[in-house]
Protein backbone atom coordinates (compact mmCIF):
# COMPACT_ATOMS: atom_id res chain seq x y z
CA UNK A 1 0.00 0.00 0.00
CA UNK A 2 1.16 3.25 -0.76
CA UNK A 3 0.67 6.40 1.24
CA UNK A 4 0.54 9.97 1.26
CA UNK A 5 0.25 13.79 3.22
CA UNK A 6 -2.19 16.15 1.32
CA UNK A 7 -3.71 19.36 2.95
CA UNK A 8 -7.21 19.76 1.07
CA UNK A 9 -10.39 20.62 1.98
CA UNK A 10 -12.29 17.44 2.01
CA UNK A 11 -15.15 17.95 -0.55
CA UNK A 12 -12.76 19.14 -3.05
CA UNK A 13 -10.49 15.76 -3.16
CA UNK A 14 -11.41 13.46 -6.10
CA UNK A 15 -10.98 9.91 -4.73
CA UNK A 16 -13.00 6.74 -4.60
CA UNK A 17 -13.76 7.57 -1.10
CA UNK A 18 -13.51 10.13 1.78
CA UNK A 19 -13.41 9.12 5.36
CA UNK A 20 -14.50 11.32 7.99
CA UNK A 21 -14.58 11.05 11.76
CA UNK A 22 -17.54 12.07 13.87
CA UNK A 23 -18.06 11.05 17.85
CA UNK A 24 -20.69 10.75 20.10
CA UNK A 25 -23.66 12.83 20.09
CA UNK A 26 -23.66 13.30 16.43
CA UNK A 27 -20.43 15.67 17.06
CA UNK A 28 -17.90 16.16 13.50
CA UNK A 29 -14.66 16.37 13.49
CA UNK A 30 -13.46 19.25 11.56
CA UNK A 31 -13.02 17.37 8.17
CA UNK A 32 -16.94 16.20 8.63
CA UNK A 33 -17.68 19.57 9.42
CA UNK A 34 -16.62 20.83 5.84
CA UNK A 35 -18.34 17.52 3.97
CA UNK A 36 -21.54 19.07 5.98
CA UNK A 37 -21.42 21.88 4.67
CA UNK A 38 -20.64 21.37 0.90
CA UNK A 39 -23.45 18.72 1.39
CA UNK A 40 -25.70 21.82 2.84
CA UNK A 41 -26.29 20.11 6.42
CA UNK A 42 -26.90 16.25 5.20
CA UNK A 43 -24.28 14.44 7.32
CA UNK A 44 -26.20 16.13 10.35
CA UNK A 45 -29.15 14.96 8.91
CA UNK A 46 -28.18 11.51 8.88
CA UNK A 47 -26.32 10.86 12.02
CA UNK A 48 -29.48 12.32 13.82
CA UNK A 49 -31.52 9.57 12.33
CA UNK A 50 -29.00 7.08 14.30
CA UNK A 51 -28.05 5.18 11.62
CA UNK A 52 -24.05 4.89 12.76
CA UNK A 53 -23.31 3.49 16.39
CA UNK A 54 -20.79 5.95 17.58
CA UNK A 55 -18.55 3.36 19.27
CA UNK A 56 -14.91 3.38 18.18
CA UNK A 57 -14.42 1.86 14.59
CA UNK A 58 -17.78 1.69 13.52
CA UNK A 59 -18.69 3.13 9.95
CA UNK A 60 -21.40 4.11 7.75
CA UNK A 61 -20.90 4.36 4.01
CA UNK A 62 -22.60 7.46 1.62
CA UNK A 63 -23.03 7.13 -2.12
CA UNK A 64 -23.54 10.15 -4.24
CA UNK A 65 -23.35 12.83 -1.44
CA UNK A 66 -23.84 16.25 -3.06
CA UNK A 67 -21.35 18.88 -3.42
CA UNK A 68 -18.66 16.15 -2.68
CA UNK A 69 -16.59 15.29 -5.51
CA UNK A 70 -15.36 11.55 -3.76
CA UNK A 71 -17.49 8.81 -5.32
CA UNK A 72 -18.75 8.11 -1.75
CA UNK A 73 -17.93 9.20 1.90
CA UNK A 74 -17.07 6.88 5.09
CA UNK A 75 -18.61 8.20 8.21
CA UNK A 76 -16.34 6.41 11.11
CA UNK A 77 -17.27 6.75 14.72
CA UNK A 78 -14.56 7.68 17.42
CA UNK A 79 -16.39 8.17 20.63
CA UNK A 80 -17.07 10.74 22.76
CA UNK A 81 -14.72 13.51 21.22
CA UNK A 82 -12.89 14.32 24.48
CA UNK A 83 -12.41 11.18 25.22
CA UNK A 84 -10.28 9.95 22.82
CA UNK A 85 -7.07 8.39 23.84
CA UNK A 86 -4.67 5.78 21.87
CA UNK A 87 -7.57 2.75 22.43
CA UNK A 88 -10.06 4.80 20.28
CA UNK A 89 -7.70 6.31 18.07
CA UNK A 90 -7.03 3.28 16.92
CA UNK A 91 -9.88 1.69 16.79
CA UNK A 92 -11.49 4.24 14.29
CA UNK A 93 -9.00 3.90 11.88
CA UNK A 94 -8.85 0.40 12.28
CA UNK A 95 -12.44 0.37 11.27
CA UNK A 96 -11.96 2.91 8.30
CA UNK A 97 -9.28 1.06 6.84
CA UNK A 98 -11.40 -2.41 6.87
CA UNK A 99 -14.60 -0.93 5.91
CA UNK A 100 -12.51 0.97 2.93
CA UNK A 101 -10.62 -2.57 2.12
CA UNK A 102 -14.44 -4.67 2.11
CA UNK A 103 -15.72 -2.47 -0.06
CA UNK A 104 -13.04 -2.76 -2.94
CA UNK A 105 -11.82 1.03 -2.81
CA UNK A 106 -8.48 1.43 -4.40
CA UNK A 107 -7.94 4.32 -3.58
CA UNK A 108 -9.23 6.77 -0.36
CA UNK A 109 -8.54 9.83 1.99
CA UNK A 110 -8.60 9.60 5.40
CA UNK A 111 -9.00 12.60 7.65
CA UNK A 112 -8.10 11.36 11.06
CA UNK A 113 -4.87 13.08 12.01
CA UNK A 114 -6.88 15.99 12.68
CA UNK A 115 -8.40 14.31 15.59
CA UNK A 116 -7.15 15.24 19.28
CA UNK A 117 -5.96 12.11 21.08
CA UNK A 118 -5.64 12.57 24.67
CA UNK A 119 -1.62 13.33 25.61
CA UNK A 120 -0.73 12.89 21.71
CA UNK A 121 0.15 15.17 18.84
CA UNK A 122 -0.11 14.89 14.89
CA UNK A 123 3.17 13.18 14.40
CA UNK A 124 1.72 10.58 16.78
CA UNK A 125 -1.27 10.28 14.65
CA UNK A 126 0.00 9.89 11.40
CA UNK A 127 2.88 7.29 12.71
CA UNK A 128 -0.29 5.00 13.88
CA UNK A 129 -2.24 5.84 11.14
CA UNK A 130 -0.16 3.77 8.75
CA UNK A 131 0.75 1.19 10.80
CA UNK A 132 -2.81 0.62 11.62
CA UNK A 133 -3.45 0.70 7.85
CA UNK A 134 -0.80 -2.03 7.10
CA UNK A 135 -1.59 -4.12 9.99
CA UNK A 136 -5.33 -3.86 8.60
CA UNK A 137 -4.98 -5.13 5.46
CA UNK A 138 -2.44 -7.44 5.83
CA UNK A 139 -3.46 -11.11 4.17
CA UNK A 140 -1.35 -14.33 4.14
CA UNK A 141 -2.83 -15.85 1.44
CA UNK A 142 1.14 -16.93 -0.60
CA UNK A 143 0.40 -20.72 -0.26
CA UNK A 144 -3.24 -21.27 -1.08
CA UNK A 145 -3.87 -21.68 -4.60
CA UNK A 146 -6.38 -19.85 -5.56
CA UNK A 147 -7.25 -16.07 -3.13
CA UNK A 148 -11.26 -16.05 -1.92
CA UNK A 149 -10.77 -12.63 -2.06
CA UNK A 150 -11.82 -11.12 -5.56
CA UNK A 151 -12.09 -7.29 -4.62
CA UNK A 152 -9.55 -4.90 -5.32
CA UNK A 153 -7.38 -3.86 -2.78
CA UNK A 154 -6.54 -0.85 -1.43
CA UNK A 155 -3.34 0.36 -2.99
CA UNK A 156 -3.39 4.31 -1.96
CA UNK A 157 -4.23 5.89 1.18
CA UNK A 158 -4.22 9.41 1.81
CA UNK A 159 -3.90 10.98 4.96
CA UNK A 160 -6.14 14.45 5.02
CA UNK A 161 -4.74 17.13 7.20
CA UNK A 162 -5.39 20.84 7.66
CA UNK A 163 -2.62 23.18 6.06
CA UNK A 164 -0.81 24.48 9.51
CA UNK A 165 -0.42 20.20 10.31
CA UNK A 166 0.99 19.08 7.39
CA UNK A 167 4.00 20.48 7.96
CA UNK A 168 6.68 18.08 9.61
CA UNK A 169 5.07 14.89 9.11
CA UNK A 170 6.42 13.54 6.55
CA UNK A 171 9.34 11.56 8.78
CA UNK A 172 6.69 10.66 11.10
CA UNK A 173 4.67 9.00 7.91
CA UNK A 174 8.14 7.15 7.02
CA UNK A 175 8.44 5.70 10.82
CA UNK A 176 4.88 4.30 10.58
CA UNK A 177 5.48 2.59 7.60
CA UNK A 178 8.73 1.12 8.83
CA UNK A 179 6.99 -0.47 11.96
CA UNK A 180 3.82 -1.37 10.02
CA UNK A 181 6.29 -3.39 7.34
CA UNK A 182 8.37 -4.33 10.23
CA UNK A 183 5.20 -5.86 12.29
CA UNK A 184 4.09 -7.91 8.51
CA UNK A 185 7.41 -9.22 7.97
CA UNK A 186 7.32 -10.78 11.88
CA UNK A 187 3.72 -11.75 10.91
CA UNK A 188 4.54 -13.72 7.53
CA UNK A 189 7.31 -15.98 9.22
CA UNK A 190 4.96 -16.39 12.38
CA UNK A 191 2.69 -17.68 9.98
CA UNK A 192 5.02 -20.19 7.37
CA UNK A 193 4.35 -23.94 8.52
CA UNK A 194 7.19 -25.04 10.29
CA UNK A 195 8.09 -27.73 7.02
CA UNK A 196 9.20 -23.91 5.37
CA UNK A 197 10.10 -21.41 8.24
CA UNK A 198 13.15 -23.55 9.40
CA UNK A 199 16.42 -22.43 11.24
CA UNK A 200 17.75 -22.26 7.98
CA UNK A 201 14.86 -20.57 6.21
CA UNK A 202 15.50 -17.84 9.18
CA UNK A 203 19.09 -17.62 8.61
CA UNK A 204 18.10 -17.09 4.95
CA UNK A 205 15.97 -14.49 5.46
CA UNK A 206 18.47 -12.58 7.65
CA UNK A 207 21.11 -12.66 5.29
CA UNK A 208 18.59 -11.10 2.68
CA UNK A 209 17.60 -8.28 5.03
CA UNK A 210 20.85 -7.57 5.41
CA UNK A 211 21.41 -7.08 1.54
CA UNK A 212 18.37 -5.15 1.46
CA UNK A 213 18.67 -2.71 4.06
CA UNK A 214 22.30 -2.92 4.67
CA UNK A 215 22.79 -4.86 8.06
CA UNK A 216 25.88 -7.09 8.92
CA UNK A 217 24.59 -10.87 9.23
CA UNK A 218 26.65 -13.12 10.38
CA UNK A 219 25.32 -17.47 11.40
CA UNK A 220 27.22 -19.23 13.32
CA UNK A 221 27.26 -23.08 12.42
CA UNK A 222 26.90 -26.34 15.04
CA UNK A 223 30.82 -26.38 14.76
CA UNK A 224 31.09 -22.86 15.77
CA UNK A 225 28.38 -23.39 18.99
CA UNK A 226 30.37 -26.36 19.76
CA UNK A 227 33.81 -24.42 19.97
CA UNK A 228 32.30 -21.52 21.91
CA UNK A 229 30.85 -24.28 24.28
CA UNK A 230 27.02 -23.76 23.17
CA UNK A 231 25.84 -27.21 25.21
CA UNK A 232 22.62 -25.73 26.43
CA UNK A 233 21.71 -24.11 22.89
CA UNK A 234 22.39 -27.26 21.30
CA UNK A 235 21.03 -29.65 23.79
CA UNK A 236 17.76 -28.85 22.03
CA UNK A 237 18.93 -28.93 18.25
CA UNK A 238 20.17 -32.92 19.29
CA UNK A 239 16.36 -34.37 18.19
CA UNK A 240 15.94 -32.52 15.33
CA UNK A 241 17.97 -33.26 11.82
CA UNK A 242 17.58 -29.26 11.26
CA UNK A 243 20.51 -27.99 11.86
CA UNK A 244 20.88 -25.09 14.75
CA UNK A 245 21.99 -21.72 13.94
CA UNK A 246 23.19 -18.48 15.55
CA UNK A 247 22.03 -15.22 13.55
CA UNK A 248 23.54 -11.86 14.71
CA UNK A 249 22.26 -8.80 12.41
CA UNK A 250 24.13 -5.59 13.28
CA UNK A 251 22.46 -2.00 12.16
CA UNK A 252 25.86 0.41 13.08
CA UNK A 253 23.56 4.30 12.67
CA UNK A 254 24.97 5.34 15.82
CA UNK A 255 28.60 6.73 16.51
CA UNK A 256 31.58 3.80 16.34
CA UNK A 257 32.11 3.99 20.16
CA UNK A 258 28.75 3.95 21.06
CA UNK A 259 27.26 0.57 22.99
CA UNK A 260 24.68 -0.93 20.80
CA UNK A 261 21.14 -2.33 22.35
CA UNK A 262 21.08 -6.32 21.63
CA UNK A 263 17.69 -7.59 21.25
CA UNK A 264 17.83 -11.48 21.80
CA UNK A 265 14.80 -13.61 20.31
CA UNK A 266 14.00 -17.07 20.79
CA UNK A 267 13.69 -19.01 17.54
CA UNK A 268 12.20 -22.60 18.21
CA UNK A 269 10.81 -23.09 14.76
CA UNK A 270 8.68 -26.04 16.16
CA UNK A 271 8.16 -26.94 19.23
CA UNK A 272 7.19 -30.47 20.18
CA UNK A 273 8.35 -30.58 23.60
CA UNK A 274 11.19 -33.12 23.06
CA UNK A 275 10.86 -36.12 25.01
CA UNK A 276 8.47 -34.40 26.98
CA UNK A 277 6.35 -34.37 24.50
CA UNK A 278 3.47 -31.77 24.55
CA UNK A 279 -0.10 -32.69 24.03
CA UNK A 280 -1.66 -32.87 20.49
CA UNK A 281 -4.29 -30.65 20.43
CA UNK A 282 -3.36 -27.26 19.23
CA UNK A 283 0.55 -28.44 18.93
CA UNK A 284 0.19 -26.83 15.61
CA UNK A 285 0.38 -23.76 16.48
CA UNK A 286 4.16 -24.60 18.11
CA UNK A 287 5.36 -23.08 14.87
CA UNK A 288 4.90 -19.87 16.00
CA UNK A 289 7.34 -20.54 18.93
CA UNK A 290 9.86 -18.57 16.75
CA UNK A 291 7.98 -15.51 17.52
CA UNK A 292 10.46 -13.74 19.64
CA UNK A 293 13.29 -14.11 16.24
CA UNK A 294 10.72 -13.21 14.25
CA UNK A 295 10.66 -9.82 16.35
CA UNK A 296 13.66 -9.12 15.98
CA UNK A 297 13.92 -9.51 12.66
CA UNK A 298 11.00 -7.25 11.80
CA UNK A 299 12.16 -4.48 14.21
CA UNK A 300 15.66 -4.57 12.67
CA UNK A 301 14.02 -4.12 8.97
CA UNK A 302 12.17 -1.00 10.85
CA UNK A 303 15.58 0.44 12.42
CA UNK A 304 17.24 -0.06 9.11
CA UNK A 305 14.56 1.82 6.92
CA UNK A 306 14.42 4.50 9.37
CA UNK A 307 18.15 4.68 9.65
CA UNK A 308 17.93 4.93 12.74
CA UNK A 309 21.00 6.73 14.21
CA UNK A 310 21.86 4.17 16.79
CA UNK A 311 23.45 0.81 17.20
CA UNK A 312 22.02 -1.78 17.40
CA UNK A 313 22.33 -5.67 17.30
CA UNK A 314 19.80 -8.87 17.03
CA UNK A 315 21.15 -11.90 18.12
CA UNK A 316 18.51 -15.00 17.19
CA UNK A 317 19.51 -18.18 18.61
CA UNK A 318 17.15 -20.91 16.46
CA UNK A 319 16.47 -24.98 16.37
CA UNK A 320 13.84 -27.25 16.37
CA UNK A 321 12.82 -28.82 19.45
CA UNK A 322 11.90 -32.64 18.67
CA UNK A 323 11.33 -36.25 20.15
CA UNK A 324 14.31 -38.70 18.31
CA UNK A 325 17.12 -41.08 19.00
CA UNK A 326 19.60 -38.93 20.14
CA UNK A 327 17.40 -36.08 21.99
CA UNK A 328 18.37 -34.98 25.39
CA UNK A 329 16.01 -36.94 28.06
CA UNK A 330 14.71 -35.56 31.54
CA UNK A 331 17.76 -36.01 34.15
CA UNK A 332 20.73 -35.05 31.73
CA UNK A 333 22.95 -32.07 32.78
CA UNK A 334 24.65 -29.70 30.27
CA UNK A 335 26.94 -27.29 30.29
CA UNK A 336 26.53 -23.68 28.81
CA UNK A 337 28.58 -21.30 27.29
CA UNK A 338 29.03 -19.57 30.63
CA UNK A 339 30.15 -22.27 32.73
CA UNK A 340 27.32 -23.09 34.32
CA UNK A 341 25.80 -26.76 34.45
CA UNK A 342 21.83 -27.35 34.01
CA UNK A 343 19.99 -30.21 35.15
CA UNK A 344 17.27 -30.74 32.21
CA UNK A 345 14.21 -31.85 34.04
CA UNK A 346 11.64 -31.10 31.49
CA UNK A 347 12.63 -30.88 27.67
CA UNK A 348 9.50 -28.78 27.02
CA UNK A 349 11.53 -25.69 29.03
CA UNK A 350 13.84 -25.32 25.96
CA UNK A 351 13.34 -21.31 25.43
CA UNK A 352 16.06 -20.77 28.22
CA UNK A 353 18.49 -22.98 27.17
CA UNK A 354 18.76 -21.51 23.91
CA UNK A 355 18.25 -17.99 25.39
CA UNK A 356 20.78 -18.29 28.04
CA UNK A 357 23.68 -19.30 25.63
CA UNK A 358 22.68 -16.59 23.40
CA UNK A 359 22.43 -14.08 26.23
CA UNK A 360 26.06 -15.04 27.53
CA UNK A 361 27.50 -14.63 23.49
CA UNK A 362 25.75 -10.79 23.34
CA UNK A 363 28.85 -9.89 26.18
CA UNK A 364 30.70 -9.62 23.16
CA UNK A 365 28.98 -6.66 21.96
CA UNK A 366 29.28 -4.65 25.14
CA UNK A 367 25.81 -3.71 25.26
CA UNK A 368 24.02 -0.73 26.92
CA UNK A 369 21.30 -2.90 26.92
CA UNK A 370 19.79 -6.53 26.25
CA UNK A 371 16.07 -7.03 25.68
CA UNK A 372 15.73 -10.81 25.02
CA UNK A 373 12.03 -11.52 23.59
CA UNK A 374 10.73 -15.17 24.02
CA UNK A 375 7.18 -17.01 23.56
CA UNK A 376 8.49 -18.88 27.00
CA UNK A 377 5.26 -19.79 29.43
CA UNK A 378 2.36 -20.87 29.39
CA UNK A 379 2.08 -19.84 32.95
CA UNK A 380 2.41 -16.07 31.56
CA UNK A 381 -0.63 -16.75 29.58
CA UNK A 382 -2.31 -17.54 32.77
CA UNK A 383 -1.18 -14.56 34.84
CA UNK A 384 -1.94 -11.66 31.52
CA UNK A 385 -4.01 -13.40 29.18
CA UNK A 386 -3.51 -11.90 25.57
CA UNK A 387 -3.46 -8.45 26.06
CA UNK A 388 -0.26 -7.49 27.86
CA UNK A 389 3.29 -8.90 27.94
CA UNK A 390 5.23 -9.83 30.70
CA UNK A 391 8.39 -7.68 31.43
CA UNK A 392 10.71 -8.98 33.79
CA UNK A 393 14.22 -6.83 34.42
CA UNK A 394 17.32 -6.33 36.54
CA UNK A 395 17.57 -2.87 36.35
CA UNK A 396 14.59 -0.07 36.90
CA UNK A 397 15.24 2.36 34.61
CA UNK A 398 15.41 0.11 31.50
CA UNK A 399 12.11 -1.43 32.78
CA UNK A 400 10.38 2.08 32.88
CA UNK A 401 11.82 2.63 29.55
CA UNK A 402 10.67 -0.93 28.16
CA UNK A 403 6.77 0.34 29.57
CA UNK A 404 6.82 3.64 28.52
CA UNK A 405 7.88 2.29 24.67
CA UNK A 406 5.43 -0.32 24.87
CA UNK A 407 2.66 2.51 26.43
CA UNK A 408 3.26 5.29 23.36
CA UNK A 409 3.40 2.35 20.86
CA UNK A 410 0.03 0.86 22.19
CA UNK A 411 2.38 -2.72 22.24
CA UNK A 412 2.14 -2.43 25.88
CA UNK A 413 3.82 -4.75 28.64
CA UNK A 414 2.98 -5.18 32.30
CA UNK A 415 6.40 -5.51 34.48
CA UNK A 416 6.45 -8.61 37.36
CA UNK A 417 8.88 -9.57 39.57
CA UNK A 418 12.11 -11.34 39.42
CA UNK A 419 13.39 -10.94 42.61
CA UNK A 420 15.82 -13.11 44.58
CA UNK A 421 13.48 -15.14 46.34
CA UNK A 422 11.97 -17.05 43.92
CA UNK A 423 15.71 -18.81 42.80
CA UNK A 424 15.48 -21.47 45.30
CA UNK A 425 12.98 -23.09 43.29
CA UNK A 426 15.71 -23.55 40.22
CA UNK A 427 18.08 -25.49 42.90
CA UNK A 428 19.19 -28.66 41.62
CA UNK A 429 20.99 -31.42 43.51
CA UNK A 430 23.02 -32.38 40.84
CA UNK A 431 24.10 -29.22 38.85
CA UNK A 432 24.03 -25.56 39.03
CA UNK A 433 20.95 -25.04 38.80
CA UNK A 434 17.50 -26.88 37.32
CA UNK A 435 15.87 -25.45 34.22
CA UNK A 436 12.34 -25.57 35.96
CA UNK A 437 11.12 -24.60 39.08
CA UNK A 438 7.44 -26.15 39.52
CA UNK A 439 4.04 -24.99 39.06
CA UNK A 440 4.25 -22.03 41.08
CA UNK A 441 5.13 -18.68 39.29
CA UNK A 442 6.22 -20.21 36.62
CA UNK A 443 7.20 -17.57 34.48
CA UNK A 444 9.34 -15.77 37.07
CA UNK A 445 11.40 -18.79 37.57
CA UNK A 446 12.18 -18.61 34.18
CA UNK A 447 12.80 -15.15 33.93
CA UNK A 448 15.01 -15.98 37.03
CA UNK A 449 16.61 -18.59 35.15
CA UNK A 450 17.86 -16.36 32.23
CA UNK A 451 18.52 -13.70 35.25
CA UNK A 452 21.64 -15.94 35.98
CA UNK A 453 23.20 -15.41 32.73
CA UNK A 454 22.20 -11.41 32.83
CA UNK A 455 24.25 -10.52 35.46
CA UNK A 456 27.22 -8.42 33.75
CA UNK A 457 24.45 -5.94 31.85
CA UNK A 458 21.38 -4.16 31.93
CA UNK A 459 18.99 -6.74 30.89
CA UNK A 460 14.96 -7.05 30.19
CA UNK A 461 13.22 -9.61 29.15
CA UNK A 462 9.89 -9.86 27.50
CA UNK A 463 7.32 -13.12 28.13
CA UNK A 464 5.22 -12.79 24.86
CA UNK A 465 3.34 -16.59 25.26
CA UNK A 466 0.12 -14.48 25.16
CA UNK A 467 0.54 -11.93 22.52
CA UNK A 468 2.64 -13.13 20.05
CA UNK A 469 -0.59 -14.71 17.76
CA UNK A 470 -4.29 -15.76 17.89
CA UNK A 471 -5.61 -18.51 18.30
CA UNK A 472 -9.28 -19.82 16.82
CA UNK A 473 -10.95 -18.29 13.82
CA UNK A 474 -8.74 -15.69 13.63
CA UNK A 475 -5.24 -17.77 13.96
CA UNK A 476 -2.81 -15.79 12.79
CA UNK A 477 0.67 -14.02 14.15
CA UNK A 478 0.78 -10.85 15.53
CA UNK A 479 3.75 -9.21 14.90
CA UNK A 480 3.96 -8.26 18.29
CA UNK A 481 6.12 -6.88 20.05
CA UNK A 482 7.82 -4.85 16.84
CA UNK A 483 5.95 -2.06 17.63
CA UNK A 484 7.54 -1.59 21.24
CA UNK A 485 10.86 -3.19 20.76
CA UNK A 486 10.97 -0.11 17.91
CA UNK A 487 9.63 2.43 19.60
CA UNK A 488 12.09 1.77 22.22
CA UNK A 489 14.56 2.18 19.89
CA UNK A 490 13.54 5.46 18.93
CA UNK A 491 13.01 7.17 22.64
CA UNK A 492 16.95 5.63 22.83
CA UNK A 493 17.81 7.20 19.10
CA UNK A 494 16.30 10.73 21.03
CA UNK A 495 13.19 10.76 18.72
CA UNK A 496 10.42 12.21 20.31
Amino acid sequence: MEFSIKAASPEKLKSDCVAVPVFASGKLSPAAQELDRAAQGQLSRILKQGDLDPKPGSTLMLYGLPGVAAVRVLLVGFGKQQEVGAKEYRDGVRGAVRALADAGVGEAALYAIDVRVTQRNAEWATMHAATVALETTYRFERLKSKSKDDKKALQHLVLGVSGKQARGLDAALVRGIAIGEGVNFARDLGNLPPNICTPAYLAEQARDLGRSHKLKVSVLERRDMEKLGMGSLLSVSNGSRQPPKLITLEHRGGPKQQKPVVLVGKGITFDTGGISLKPAAEMDEMKYDMSGAGSVLGTMKAAAAMKLPLNVVGVIPTTENMPGGNATRPGDIVTSMSGQTIEILNTDAEGRLILCDALTYAERFEPAAVIDIATLTGACVIALGHVTSGLFANDDKLAHEVLAAGQTSWDRAWQMPAWEDYQEQLRSNFADMANIGGRPAGSITAACFLARFAKNFKWAHLDIAGTAWKSGREKGSTGRPVPLLTQFLMTRAGIK
